[in-house]
């Protein structure tokens, strides 16, 4: 059994991760062996909240615990992108058409040193750095723009508060 949970419309419950930083840049992570670059994320299981979630998925992908940061916002709604038809799982039960998200913003507390990959058995990045407010939405895959944009607009004011 998965340890995602899939609803019944085929999106993958999931949390996506804004961290920035006290100049209001932005933790930027790419992909192990992809060279793709995007913010953390990762999927809610099944009895899990979407804020255990987050911090789990905060520990696993960039080795922060919650001590480091402080929790700015989260998205009022789901935001929701469908992946494109060869990135969809086909084979799986149910079938998994793309991700609904809750998005959280948080203020790196600690310093960056305590950033670090080597937290999960596979670890999903090999480089960050921080970057200014635009070029997530300019660089991150083009079947997730359209959700950056939404996130980052939504907080927007909480980056800027924090430079």
């Amino acid at each position: 059994m998965s340890d995602d949970f899939i609803d019944a419309d085929g999106f993958r419950a999931n949390v996506g991760i804004v961290v920035t930083n006290t100049d209001g840049k932005l933790l930027w992570t790419r992909r192990v062996g992809q060279g793709g670059w995007q913010f953390p994320q990762g999927g809610i299981r099944p009895q899990e909240s979407a804020i255990d979630a987050m911090y789990r998925e905060l520990h696993e992908e960039v080795g922060l615990e919650p001590a480091d940061v402080s929790l700015l916002a989260s998205t009022r709604e789901w935001c929701r992108y469908t992946l494109p038809e060869r990135y969809q799982r086909k084979n799986s039960k149910p079938l998994c058409i793309g991700q609904k998200q809750r998005w959280f913003m948080l203020r790196l507390d600690s310093s960056e040193e305590r950033i670090r990959f080597d937290r999960a058995e596979r670890p999903e990045f090999d480089h960050w750095e921080w970057v200014d407010f635009v070029t997530p939405v300019q660089q991150v895959i083009y079947f997730k723009r359209d959700v950056y944009a939404q996130v980052l607009d939504e907080f927007r004011g909480y980056v800027e508060a924090t430079a």
